[in-house]
């Protein structure tokens, strides 16, 4: 039988953001990411994107890079509708890797998941960054008139600052907006405790992972004090951890990412789940290019009621895909038809290093074991 993939290329680019996006695990100024393309004896092409923020994930992008350039050689030795198997495996250490691999064979197949009917509007939430009241209104009014109604807050720095930064943005958004607030791990139990004690719920929507991914002990107990709904992040990577949460009575919102479910249709049967489940899903990656983003945009059209958090391509300096993605009114404006294509000039442009394979040519590599 002849064989369907014909080239296999992955990308490791570094892609310089518009300003700092500063989070408690430092200021980021690039994002590190990793783009898989296939391509079909056709010429048909799907691709998927990873981009890698250590301390969000386990996964360092020295180490994704190597597992990717290892697995690109696997997967250009088999059938496309046996490489499951092998994408599964490497999502056990490398889930944002794996995920470049799985969504670029699930585009390559055609994945329904992608092709819209109609048009779909889907209202993404905004950053507000400004830590004093006077450029807080600012900054507040000029999200306002590019059509925002969600904001979000990062806050995890310090307990006391952080009570008077919440405080001060409610002022200023007085009814005009749902508040976000994400510590991203950064509190203990106690100090998490301290914070959300001190919270009038007014405005706030959710208060999001406000403790170590693993530490799900201090997460219960800042929720079982909490006047605010609870959402968990950087603590659900799969099926388990949702139902953990619904067992525990963790949370209200789950968020999910893509890159963390491998494959657009497990990212869909978690969604699905987390509604059978009783509590209400929230999607998107603000650490993602517009691949990943107009990916998570796709399913969001599908399965999701709130603002999505899929705004990384906006704080891309250039857009890894042909003409970017079209941002109107607060919200990632899809089309049916739209069949995106990456951006060659921009590829190179912020290119760090390359691998391309022809599939013919190539031999399955000597070791399946991947690096750590």
């Amino acid at each position: 039988m002849a064989r369907l993939i014909d080239k296999i290329a992955v990308y490791r680019l570094r892609v310089p953001l518009v300003t700092p996006y500063r989070l408690v695990f430092g200021v980021v100024e690039y994002f590190d990411t990793i783009i898989a393309e296939v391509v079909d004896r056709d010429g048909s092409r799907g691709f998927g994107e990873a981009t890698i923020l250590t301390g969000y994930t386990d996964e360092t992008i020295e180490g994704s890079w190597s597992a990717a350039k290892q697995f690109a050689g696997e997967l250009a030795a088999v059938a496309p509708e046996n490489a499951t198997r092998g994408i599964q495996k490497l999502g056990v250490k490398f889930p944002f890797t794996a995920t470049a691999f799985g969504t670029a064979l699930e585009m390559l197949a055609g994945s329904k998941l992608l092709d819209l009917s109609a048009n779909a509007s889907i209202p993404l939430v905004g950053l507000l960054n400004a830590k004093k009241p006077d450029s807080m209104r600012t900054e507040f009014q000029q999200l306002l008139d590019a059509g925002y109604r969600t904001i979000k807050v990062k806050v995890g720095f310090d307990v006391a600052t952080d009570i008077r930064l919440v405080k001060d943005v409610q002022q200023v958004v007085n009814g005009r907006a749902r508040i976000r607030l994400d510590a991203n791990q950064a509190f203990t139990a106690e100090q998490g405790k301290a914070f959300v004690t001190a919270l009038d719920p007014a405005d706030i929507e959710l208060f999001e992972q406000p403790c170590a991914a693993a530490d799900w002990d201090s997460h219960l107990a800042v929720s079982r004090v909490s006047p605010v709904p609870m959402m968990l992040d950087e603590s659900i990577y799969g099926l388990a951890d949702i139902e953990k949460a619904a067992t525990l009575k963790a949370a209200s919102y789950i968020k999910l990412k893509l890159m963390k479910l491998l494959t657009l249709e497990g990212l869909a049967k978690a969604l699905e789940r987390i509604k059978e489940l009783g509590m209400k899903p929230v999607l998107g990656n603000g650490v993602a290019c517009d691949p990943g983003c107009w990916m998570e945009a796709c399913i969001a059209a599908r399965y999701i009621d709130n603002a999505g958090e899929m705004n990384g391509f906006l704080k891309a300096r250039s857009p890894l895909l042909k003409g970017g993605l079209e941002f109107l009114g607060g919200a990632m404006q899809l089309k049916p038809g739209f069949s995106p294509q990456l951006d060659a000039d921009n590829i190179r442009k912020h290119q760090v290093d390359s691998l391309v394979l022809s599939a013919n040519a190539a031999s399955p590599p000597a070791s399946h074991s991947y690096p750590r």
